[in-house]
């Protein structure tokens, strides 16, 4: 924009010297408007460039149509104006998220999104905002060198929407050992029935037959699995993505201290063909389900251990469907795998009280409890005996649940 000069060198304002849209951009500073020659900036009869600018806010105000295209591509526009959400600070919604709505009512006479998702800042050590200009910012390359690309997303996907995030490497350590376990947990169960031809690379079991799976507490990790995807999902749908990490997460470690152990030594074969088959249809499910849930925040570690026996990219997979986990549970109890954890858990620590290894026999094992609860120890006892080497069990039922105990007999230490 400039303005014409009267003869008194004074900026006409009511009559602004406009250029045209196949001018732009234009510099006021040192472009000439129509009709006039450099020489005749600043001088009375001549023109004067508006000394102002605008704010960024300007064309910020205009991210959605500059986005989608607006007038370049209507057909794209048309298909993504108005826009489902907008992710953005806390700090400039009377800026950023104002200005935008404003510009798109006025143009369009409507919202330019449906939601927007408010994050907070990253605070430094000593709780304050990260910014540029207190120069207290920590770029990330020498943490992603450190702990992984993987382990520094889990850090961010940490912090919940709305709240500020405190620059924290301990979570970053955290994210980079889940990130370990994953892919070890992953090996195990890819390794399960592998051959002499390939002793090294982690080996798929085929298709994985939904069918196979029948035992109880292969059918309550289902069941159980069926709810994180639920519960995951409504997180995500509500964009509170750290609960879909915290929900995942929480699941996973249970998933390798309890189950792992308890089905290992039935899904390498060491019973019946059916039990097998059973706990190995259920860890590949379990695994292609967790690999899909914890997709968008370990995206590389996942994508590794997809490629080791899926065809294409986990980030292109379908979400997970509580569906079909629901119809491999049938009517199971969920709480036989609690149950059977609980007594594991009994196990393994008497074993440590007795400085004595995880591996070492157990002579007796004896339960007192209701009868819902010895009725899943029972479903699950050869694995409970398998896993903690159990080579007698005594149940008996207790008045009530106060009366429950768990007595461990370990065989006499060997001189």
């Amino acid at each position: 924009v400039g303005y014409a000069l009267d003869a008194d060198g004074h900026p006409q304002y009511d009559h602004p010297l406009l250029h045209t849209e196949d001018q732009l951009p234009i510099d006021p500073s040192t472009d000439v408007p129509e009709g006039y020659t450099a020489d005749q900036r600043g001088v009375p009869g001549g023109f004067v460039g508006d000394p102002d600018v605008f704010d960024t806010w300007a064309t910020s105000s205009l991210s959605p149509q500059i986005a989608g295209m607006w007038e370049d591509d209507p057909d794209l526009f048309e298909r993504v104006f108005p826009m489902d959400m907008r992710p953005q600070g806390h700090d400039i919604i009377r800026t950023w998220l104002f200005s935008t709505v404003v510009r798109s009512h006025h143009e369009f006479g409507c919202a330019p999104w449906a939601h927007a998702a408010l994050s907070g800042w990253i605070l430094d050590p000593d709780r304050k905002k990260m910014s540029k200009s207190k120069g207290n910012v920590v770029t990330p390359v020498h943490l992603i060198e450190s702990y992984g690309a993987d382990a520094v997303r889990y850090w961010a996907a940490s912090g919940r929407p709305g709240t500020d995030t405190a620059f924290d490497e301990g979570q970053m350590k955290i994210g980079r050992r889940l990130s370990i376990k994953l892919l070890n947990a992953s090996r195990f169960v890819l390794r399960i029935g592998a051959t002499d031809d390939a002793p090294e690379a982690p080996v798929p079991g085929g298709p994985i037959v939904v069918e196979n799976i029948t035992e109880p507490i292969d059918r309550a990790l289902c069941h159980q699995l069926a709810t994180l995807v639920n519960d995951a999902t409504a997180a995500f749908e509500t964009y509170d993505y750290a609960r879909a990490l915290e929900r995942t997460e929480t699941f996973f470690w249970r998933f390798c201290d309890d189950y792992l152990e308890l089905v290992k030594q039935r899904a390498y074969g060491e019973h019946d063909d059916v039990g097998t088959a059973s706990a190995r249809a259920t860890l590949e499910l379990s695994l292609s389900t967790l690999l899909r849930l914890f997709a968008p925040f370990l995206p590389f570690v996942t994508e590794e251990v997809w490629s080791w026996w899926m065809e294409g990219s986990v980030h292109q997979a379908p979400w997970p469907d509580a569906g079909p986990l629901r119809a491999a549970a049938g009517d199971v109890d969920p709480t036989v795998l609690d149950v059977a954890g609980a007594v594991l858990g009994e196990i393994r620590k008497a074993k440590t009280s007795a400085k004595r290894s995880l591996r070492t026999p157990v002579e007796l094992v004896t339960i007192t409890d209701v009868a819902p609860r010895l009725a899943a120890v029972s479903a699950t006892q050869r694995d409970l005996s398998d896993a903690g080497s159990v080579l007698t069990w005594d149940l008996a039922e207790a008045s009530g649940p106060d009366d429950a105990t768990v007595a461990v007999e370990l065989t006499p230490d060997e001189p």
